[in-house]
């Protein structure tokens, strides 16, 4: 595949899919690249017993609900199955198997080198999301142990019997912790994250999403400090936990041979272990100069050092659901929005737009 577009979305999870249902609204001439076989390859992919953290009434994409009772937790599969269904109700153009080597700004237009053909393109979506290079700690070499990081992570006849070390007490960390405890003696090590602290829904849980933004200092401070210790539980609860007979254990600070040692002073013996220590962004393939730290700067994901650029999926990119599923139809509007009147302001216009369908946040 080869040619040039109006547009070209990089990434087909569910923020690639929000933004090509808004530029398939807007009459944009785009495709969907995705370096995955087939859409919701991701979701499939995760721990066989994965069920959403957050209930069936907040993951919905614009224009179409999930299928579930409003209380339903969705699974892993549930959840790809929605996506299959959502690249085919609106007809979007994703093409698999392109992962993109190389995206470049030459002169107006950007260049994309990809798996199957190069594309041009006047506009360009990034939507690969937060999950990008699994992360272990430096002293994860020094553990004489199996080793899985959570992304790897299947069922727990994957591990030997014994104490299994579960490094990361977020949201993923607390669910494999959980699935792992009918079977094995689990110990869970690392802060306690919390639990988010306001219902979701409500007008406390909405202002929070607001002000959770790396728009702002008190936003980036919150925003950073989680991204680095992991984020608050939201469906599972410490009791939860206590129930199940995980056991609590500090923070993980190095290890030797098959024993962890823990910030206060203590060490573990251990079976195995599974990293649920998180991600770490890689933009290596983007060759445009508009990163700080290695995260791109943006506002509300668009990129005002380089026009024609945006992100979608991040995490706090306009709030603390940003990077959820159902977060990103807001951000995706607002960089189709912006695509659109950009498009029509340097004299390309979109096509006229169909009727809207009624947004579903």
């Amino acid at each position: 595949m080869s040619g040039r577009f109006g547009a070209v979305i990089i990434g087909g999870g569910q923020a690639g899919l929000a933004a090509g249902q808004y530029l398939r609204r807007l009459g944009a001439d785009f495709v969907v690249l995705d370096a995955g076989e087939e859409v919701g390859w991701t979701w499939r992919r995760r721990w066989d017993s994965l069920r959403l953290f957050t209930p069936a009434r907040f993951n919905h994409l614009p224009g179409l609900r999930f299928p579930a009772r409003p209380d339903h937790y969705p699974s892993k599969d549930e959840m790809a199955d929605y996506l299959v269904e959502y690249a085919n109700r609106f007809a979007l153009p994703v093409r698999h198997d392109r992962r993109v080597r190389e995206l470049k700004r030459d002169g107006t237009r950007f260049t994309i080198r990809a798996d199957g053909g190069d594309l041009e393109a006047d506009h360009v979506v990034v939507a690969t999301g937060p999950t990008m290079i699994p992360h272990r700690p430096s002293y994860a070499g020094r553990l004489d142990v199996p080793q899985l990081h959570s992304s790897d992570y299947r069922n727990p006849d994957q591990l030997p019997d014994g104490q299994i070390l579960v490094v990361g007490a977020g949201n993923s960390g607390a669910e494999i912790a959980l699935d792992l405890a009918p079977t094995r003696r689990v110990v869970l090590a690392g802060a306690d994250t919390g639990r988010l602290p306001v219902p979701l829904g409500g007008l406390r849980y909405r202002l929070l999403n607001r002000l959770l933004t790396v728009d702002n200092a008190i936003g980036r401070r919150i925003a950073y400090r989680s991204t680095g210790r992991g984020s608050p539980l939201v469906r599972t609860r410490p009791e939860d936990l206590a129930t199940a007979g995980v056991v609590r254990v500090a923070r993980v600070i190095d290890a030797d041979g098959g024993r962890a040692l823990l910030a206060d002073g203590r060490k573990v013996d251990v079976a195995a272990v599974v990293w649920c220590t998180g991600y770490r962004p890689d933009y290596h393939w983007i060759r445009i100069p508009v990163f700080n730290d290695g995260r791109p700067v943006q506002h509300r994901g668009v990129v005002a050092g380089c026009p024609g650029l945006y992100f979608v999926g991040l995490p706090f990119q306009s709030g603390f659901a940003s990077s959820l599923v159902g977060g990103v139809g807001r951000d995706a509007r607002y960089v189709t929005d912006h695509l659109a009147a950009r498009r029509t302001a340097v004299g390309r216009p979109t096509a006229p737009p169909g009727p809207w369908d009624a947004d579903v946040t």
